[in-house]
């Protein structure tokens, strides 16, 4: 085993997905697993269930019936804070440090509903701007020597190959050209390093979520990848693996989104 393996996983709703969460534990052992749309408040947040897995340390962000994150850990994790984003207090930002001083960022950027146009579509506007207020606020922060992890469903599919169809999807929101633009700023504003396209080669396609709209998901195969772990330029060095749990997508209850792993020698 890696000394960190981290998986990120949208899961729509985490106590219907207490199932997928031990059988990722039982597979695969991560030991971070930041969580995306947890969908329940911090005091029915399921928090004793998650400790028999072995996740001892918990940093919840949560609302009712709404988005939420949150972290679980079987190491320590210490000055755990959030921070809300565009004036709103909805959960979507929850982060803290391990003992060696790394940083984990757990992030669930806004949908941005369907129309891509922010003059027309508030959703919309209000996802361009919390990309950027991101990108504004890690440009600030931007240092050579920090070892940061940022994670989470950013639902933007930046690459032509992280959709399948870059065609069809141009005018769609998660690959339209403003949220490919923005999450690149985002990505350039302390130097992230894609972890998961630094071993999948970018001409392959890849994808972490599928419609539940699909009648056979696997069969059309119309994904996006949404789901993404960044690592500063300090821990670059220190990858040493990542995957796409695509089988997730077919386990009993599944969530939209599957899991995402990355392994770090630190």
């Amino acid at each position: 085993m890696p000394d960190l393996r981290i998986a990120t996983w949208n899961v729509n709703s985490v106590r219907l997905r207490l199932d997928g969460l031990a059988r990722l534990t039982a597979e695969h052992r991560p030991d971070v697993i930041c969580l995306q749309e947890i969908k329940a408040e911090n005091d029915v947040f399921p928090t004793a269930a998650l400790t028999e897995l072995g996740y001892r340390f918990q940093a919840v962000h949560g609302m009712k019936a709404y988005h939420g994150v949150a972290i679980l850990s079987k190491l320590p994790l210490l000055d755990v804070a959030t921070m809300d984003w565009c004036d709103r207090a909805d959960c979507r930002h929850v982060f803290a440090c391990l003992e060696d001083g790394t940083e984990i960022h757990n992030f669930y950027v806004p949908a941005g509903g369907d129309i891509p146009d922010p003059e027309q579509n508030d959703k919309f506007a209000h996802k361009l701007r919390f990309l950027e207020d991101l990108a504004e606020w890690w440009a600030e922060r931007r240092d050579p020597a920090a070892r940061c992890i940022l994670v989470g469903d950013l639902n933007v599919a930046p690459l032509e190959t992280d959709v399948w169809s870059h065609r069809q999807l141009l005018d769609v929101v998660s690959h339209t050209p403003a949220e490919v633009t923005r999450l690149g700023r985002l990505q350039a504003a302390h130097g992230w390093v894609d972890a998961v396209r630094h071993f999948i080669p970018p001409e392959e396609k890849l994808y972490s979520w599928w419609s539940y709209r699909a009648r056979d998901w696997a069969a059309s195969d119309r994904g996006r990848r949404l789901d993404h772990v960044w690592v500063t330029p300090a821990l670059a060095p220190a990858l040493r693996g990542a995957e796409v749990l695509r089988a997730a997508r077919g386990w009993p209850q599944p969530s939209d989104h599957v899991p995402v792993m990355v392994d770090l020698a630190l």
